[in-house]
């Protein structure tokens, strides 16, 4: 059984209307009655069905066209008005990711504070943790499901320059493009999802809890009908947008010493494979005292998995931080994580993965 859909236009004079959708707007007249004085016309093109009809009851709206090449479509004009009064907008398919200059600000953001959570994707629930995003430069937020079960997830991607998925808690299935099969991220795992690999959510335990990283802040989630995970190759070798995909699991990995004093740390080589862009650690308690420092990552963010510490800031009271809280500490600004105690854990996550701490005084 065949069926169609089609939008309806108003015009006050079809003929007016014919040439500017067939030769401005490129598309192909497939209908038009009566033969001795027309009403009605149908129109297709672009992915479109609009069906233009006198005094249709509806206002004209807007019709967006996007081209690979909007200069050349409708020579160079990017806003038109049919006869109809219908407005049409020529932009890019693919526009280019424009990532927002970082507008550096010292966040504090506290589960105590009981930030709302909101439903979002998929019935998944969100927490921002960063509610400025440091001028649209990144998003973190903290998801969870509360209710464990299969995920009512398509296969979908992301046009990103970073995004990280970390466990906190529980744990969850993912199928991922030209990555084998099912991919178990435990608590203490993480995803490095790069720029527009397909994948999709299949399963998750009851409450579990994931840390997400996006940079930029407003980036386009994208579905994919056509593509089924898994796909047939395994391919880890394979780069999007010059980063590899990461699955770093916190059983048997090596620790460190941090450039933090006082800290232990591993890396989850998530520097090495997206060359730089980003990186992440984990912290826990080292030995010796902790004392001030400063950087000069362009993002630092930290979120608290476990334990206790106080967050000092010049010129700033002390933050008493406990799990679930999240800070970000700008470029040049001295603080000490004070009186951690032993069983602190820290996700650590900056832009670009390589920069450099100093210790003692302010700069």
């Amino acid at each position: 059984m065949e069926t169609r859909a089609e939008i309806r236009l108003p015009t006050q004079e079809l003929r007016d209307d014919i040439p500017f959708f067939t030769n401005r707007l490129k598309m192909r007249m497939d209908m038009i009655y009566p033969a001795d004085d027309p009403t009605v016309a149908v129109f297709s093109g672009h992915g479109l069905r609009i069906r233009i009809e006198k005094g249709a009851p509806e206002t004209p709206g807007t019709i967006r066209i996007l081209t690979e090449d909007p200069d050349g479509f409708a020579e160079g004009a990017r806003k038109l008005v049919a006869p109809n009064g219908t407005r049409v907008e020529i932009d890019e398919v693919n526009p280019p990711l424009v990532l927002p200059p970082t507008q550096h600000s010292f966040v504090v953001r506290r589960l105590a504070d009981q930030a709302p959570w909101v439903i979002g994707r998929a019935g998944m629930h969100y927490r921002d943790l960063v509610p400025d995003r440091l001028g649209g430069a990144m998003i973190a937020s903290h998801i969870r499901i509360p209710d464990g079960g299969p995920v009512p997830d398509m296969v979908h991607y992301h046009k990103v320059g970073f995004q990280l998925i970390f466990c906190v808690h529980g744990w969850v299935d993912v199928l991922y493009e030209d990555q084998g099969g099912m991919r178990r991220l435990n608590a203490g795992d993480c995803f490095i999802q790069p720029p527009e690999i397909r994948h999709r959510v299949c399963e998750a335990s009851d409450d579990l809890q994931v840390i997400e990283i996006g940079v930029p802040a407003d980036h386009v989630t994208e579905i994919d009908h056509d593509m089924t995970l898994p796909t047939p190759h395994n391919r880890p070798d394979r780069e999007w947008g010059g980063q590899r995909f990461v699955h770093n699991l916190a059983d048997g990995a090596a620790w460190s010493d941090h450039a933090l004093a006082g800290f232990i740390a591993r890396d989850t080589t998530i520097a090495a494979n997206t060359k730089d862009v980003a990186g992440v650690k984990v912290l826990k308690r080292g030995a010796g005292d902790t004392g001030w420092a400063w950087h000069d990552a362009d993002i630092h963010f930290t979120f608290v998995m476990s334990g206790t510490m106080t967050l000092h800031g010049d010129g700033r009271d002390p933050f008493p931080l406990e799990p679930g809280d999240a800070f970000v500490i700008p470029p040049g600004m001295k603080t000490r994580y004070a009186d951690p105690s032993d069983d602190i854990e820290l996700l650590e996550v900056t832009l670009p993965g390589r920069f450099t701490t100093h210790q003692g005084d302010a700069p």
